[in-house]
């Protein structure tokens, strides 16, 4: 049996910038043990799975190791796919997963995620967090999950300070929730982050849709405004322009094809 592939390299104008992603569309699901195989097998930060139900396409995503809710550059890797590989010809396509309602649509050359927001607060994790980062914080907030934390965001006080952070991955890894988020004022963006989930397989990961469902209304309450430029400041680096509107979020970029191939599986 084979399945058919695509490779992408999403929030990216160019090739080997961005965040690749692997896409599976499927006609239907695979088992969850292969499909975590297949991901554990491709290493990337996601690989997604795409299956049409009725109008809608319910999506999942993997990591090298675990299955997550809600993943933002593996779902505009996705739509990108559809939209080029299977001649999608819909202004919107829309998607289901283990957070609601997803949207991707088409504005000139971006795609525009349309995604809830994931409204943080303030915790009294701090001496915690700043013993694993090494050094002080001017904020940490939660993301509340159903098991307690689910993400950790750190606030910084310059861009400067999150591109000089050298992460010690172990010790991020023992903080609660499945990664750590640090921000900061950007010099030429509003915001910069970078965002570590060593926890889940991801050293780093390049660049993080799903987590500016977090800054978006953070930053927007504390800059006052709703449109916002954004940059992730890993090696690789990616722009997302952002916009709050009411309580969605709307992640903006590009995308390229880089690969496509097939993977053997085999008999059952």
């Amino acid at each position: 049996m084979q399945l058919e592939f695509h490779q992408v390299d999403a929030f990216a104008s160019r090739p080997f910038t961005g965040n690749p992603a692997m896409v599976y569309r499927l006609d239907a699901w695979l088992d969850d043990a292969l499909m975590q195989q297949i991901a554990a097998e491709h290493n990337l930060a996601e690989t997604a799975f795409v299956v049409k139900e009725g109008a809608v396409w319910h999506i999942r995503w993997f990591t090298p190791t675990a299955e997550v809710p809600l993943c933002g550059h593996a779902t505009l890797a996705s739509a990108h796919v559809l939209l080029e590989c299977y001649g999608e010809r819909a202004q919107v396509l829309e998607f289901t997963c283990l957070s609601g309602a997803l949207r991707v649509s088409r504005e000139g050359s971006l795609l525009v995620l349309d995604f809830p927001q994931r409204l943080t607060q303030p915790c009294e994790l701090q001496a915690a967090v700043e013993q694993a980062m090494g050094r002080a914080v001017t904020e940490v907030r939660v993301l509340p999950g159903l098991d307690g934390v689910q993400e950790l965001m750190v606030v910084l006080d310059s861009e400067a300070e999150v591109r000089a952070y050298q992460p010690n991955l172990p010790a991020l890894a023992s903080l609660p929730g499945l990664g750590v988020l640090i921000t900061a004022p950007g010099e030429r963006h509003d915001f910069v982050s970078r965002y570590f989930a060593p926890s889940i397989g991801i050293n780093e990961d390049p660049v993080t849709g799903s987590t500016h469902c977090m800054l978006v209304p953070y930053w927007a309450e504390r800059l006052g405004k709703p449109e916002l430029s954004a940059f992730q400041c890993s090696a690789r680096g990616g722009e997302l322009h952002c916009r709050l509107e009411g309580e969605r979020v709307k992640i903006a970029g590009q995308a390229v094809l880089v690969a496509s191939g097939r993977l053997n599986l085999p008999p059952a």
